[in-house]
This record gives C-alpha cells, structure tokens and sequence, in this order.
C-alpha cells in the first residue's frame, strides 16, 4: 500500500497571502450598507451576498491553489489571470449589490467598500505581482500586462457599472472640485519639482567638485529635511506674509500656493542634491583620464561624459523627489494651497469616509503613474547604453 505524498508548498508569499485573504473574507465586511453618506454603515459579509459570491469562485480557485503550484511559466501566465479577474469580479459584485440596495437613482443609501473588499483586491494585486516577477518580464512588458489586467476594472467604471456605488456618488457631487484639486495638485508637484532638479544638480555637482561645500550643505539639507511638513508650512507663514505686505502686487502671501512651493521645493532638495552627487561619483576614474587624455576640456568632460554616464542615477532621484512631492502635497492643502487634500480633509471634517477615500486614491494612483514612467523611462536609456 502506497502513502500519498503531500503537496510541497512551492510559495510561501502566496500562502501568507491566501491566509490573510481567508480571514478577511470570514471576519470583515466586504461592503457596508447606510442610510446616508454620514451615517455608519452595516457591514455585508461575503457569504451574505447569496449565491452571487460564487462568481468570484472562478478567478479565486487558481490563487488557493497558487502555493503549491510549480512555478512554470504557464502557471504563472494563470494567476495573472485569475488575479485581474477577481479583482475585476470584486468591483462588479460590489456595483451590483449597489444597484440593488440603492434602488431609485435619488436614492440616499450609500453602499460602500469594506475592509475586506481592500485586503481582498490588495492580496490579488500582490499575487499578480508575485507571479509577474516569476515570468521574469521587461519592464515595458510588466507594465504592459499590469494595464491589461486593469482593463476589467476600467470597463466597469466606463459602463456606468459602478456609479450608485458611495465612491462614485462622491465623485459625481464634487467633480468639478475634483478637476481643480488634480490641476492644483499637478501644479504644486510640477513647479516645486522643477526647480528643486536645477537646484540641486547645482548644489550636487558642487558638492562634487567642492569638499568643503560638501560638508557644509548636506547638514542643512538634513536638517531641512527632518523638520516635519506641517511644521515647515506653518514656519514659513509669517516671513512670507511680512514678504507680501512688503510687495502687495507679487500676490505672495501666508497662506496659499507659495509657502506650499517653497516648502515642497526645500523638501526636494536633499533627494536630488544626493543623487547628482552619488551620479557623478560612480563615474569611473579611468573613463576621466581618458577624456582628458583625448584633450576634452573639463565641460566636455562633464557634459559628454559625466552627465550622461550619470543619468540613470539621477532620473532616479528625480523619481524619488517626484513622488515624494506627490505625498507631501497633501498637507498643502492646510495652508490652503488646495489639491487632493482640500477634498480628503474635507472628509474628515465631515466624517465620510468615502470623500475622504476620493482625495486618497488619485493621490496613490498619480504616485504610482509617476513611479512607473520613470522607471520605464530608466529602463530604456539604460538599455540604449549597453546597445
């Protein structure tokens, strides 16, 4: 009589992933149900949607069974799949469920995600990427199967299929002040970015050819740096008010757009500063002498050889400035320069969550875009380089 072998566990990730996915299904409401967007909701547990749930039995069989699948390139060609599925079969479930609790389009029932919607649509997106990074993909190509696995979702929210949902309702009462937050929050992340990557090419090349103005500036830029946000808005109020008073046609004052640019762009300053000078300073020695060999002048060396052996470096500490702005432009909207943080503390004041939730996720999402552009856009220089 022969003992049947045990599955050998192959993904551990995946494991932790479906364990954290089981609790959340059986313990937290996967949507809640309230009579107005102000009131708590009751929570709607997965199992209470009646058979419907089993529609997402499909795309969820694959991601149970993922920690012991072999991690061939078919199997993992399946979790993408599975993964885009259920996150899209979520969205419909939760659009559906609206519609029918909702009712008249005048309506104030407000249906909302809950905590186990998020970890559910997070532990698909982390399964998706997992299996990504065992299909061993370009960049470009990665990306390229991330946008068709958000197709589903897209589709939902183009149909009209999602709209009696509270996010979207949200969005539908305050779309005109969400158009003036996304250009007000692109403009503070632009105008801060942008000078802060010509300052601190400057400072970062000076402190490259200078010692001592290496150890003078990034003890300032440190110092800049741990000031907390809300505390650097706040400081620099009063000398940019007596600035205004002193100048009233400049239209600089206390509050509003340019203590937030002034604060974001001290901000930015250490990232890029840092990353001009860790640019330059892997730059071979070898390759300067032979520059210089040849009888290029110091600024042909630095333009033609320097910068763009450097270039990578510093895309990538333009990235990380980038997005860091994206975040702290947030708390911007404090001192009233406006942005997605004007409509999530909004939110608060009001205790909606899902206000709140419409100044979050374009925040992350515009994060997200940002990061991923950049990173592309490393991936082909430095490919063009090696060819």
């Amino acid at each position: 009589m022969t003992m049947t072998q045990p599955a050998k566990l192959r993904n551990p990730v995946h494991l932790l992933l479906i364990i954290v996915a089981i609790i959340a299904c059986t313990k937290l409401p996967l949507l809640t149900s309230a009579p107005n967007r102000l009131l708590s909701g009751q929570g709607i547990l997965l199992y209470q949607l009646g058979a419907r749930y089993w529609l997402l039995a499909l795309p969820a069989l694959p991601l149970l069974l993922a920690p012991w699948l072999p991690p061939t390139r078919a199997s993992c060609i399946i979790l993408v799949i599975a993964a885009a599925g259920l996150s899209g079969g979520l969205l419909a479930l939760a659009g559906h469920e609206a519609r029918l609790r909702t009712g008249d389009i005048d309506s104030l029932v407000r249906v909302s995600f809950g905590g186990a919607f998020w970890l559910l649509l997070l532990t698909a997106w982390l399964q998706l990427a997992e299996a990504l990074r065992g299909l061993a993909l370009s960049l470009a190509a990665r990306v390229t199967v991330i946008l068709a696995a958000l197709t589903p979702i897209v589709a939902l929210l183009v149909s009209g299929r999602l709209d009696r949902l509270s996010l979207l309702q949200e969005y539908q009462n305050h779309q005109d002040a969400f158009d003036l937050a996304l250009l007000r929050h692109v403009q503070l992340v632009a105008f801060s970015v942008m000078p802060a990557v010509l300052i601190g090419a400057l400072l970062g090349t000076l402190s490259f050819r200078s010692r001592l103005a290496h150890k003078l500036l990034f003890p300032v830029l440190n110092a800049i740096q741990t000031i907390p946000s809300i505390a650097l808005f706040g400081l620099l109020i009063a000398p940019l008010a007596l600035l205004g008073s002193l100048f009233p046609q400049s239209g600089i004052g206390g509050v509003g757009l340019a203590p937030a640019l002034l604060a974001l762009t001290l901000y930015s300053l250490l990232p890029m500063t840092r990353g001009t000078l860790a640019g330059l300073e892997q730059v071979p020695p070898a390759v300067r002498e032979a520059a210089s060999g040849i009888g290029m002048s110091p600024w042909q060396i630095f333009f033609r050889v320097e910068l763009p052996l450097a270039l990578p470096i510093f895309l990538a500490s333009v990235r990380v400035t980038a997005v860091q702005a994206i975040g702290l432009a947030v708390v911007a909207a404090l001192i009233g320069a406006g942005g997605f943080g004007a409509i999530m503390f909004q939110g608060m004041a009001s205790s909606a969550l899902d206000l709140v939730l419409l100044g979050v996720i374009p925040v992350i999402l515009l994060a997200i875009g940002v990061d991923t552009l950049f990173k592309v856009a490393i991936s082909i220089f430095r490919g063009q380089n090696h060819d």
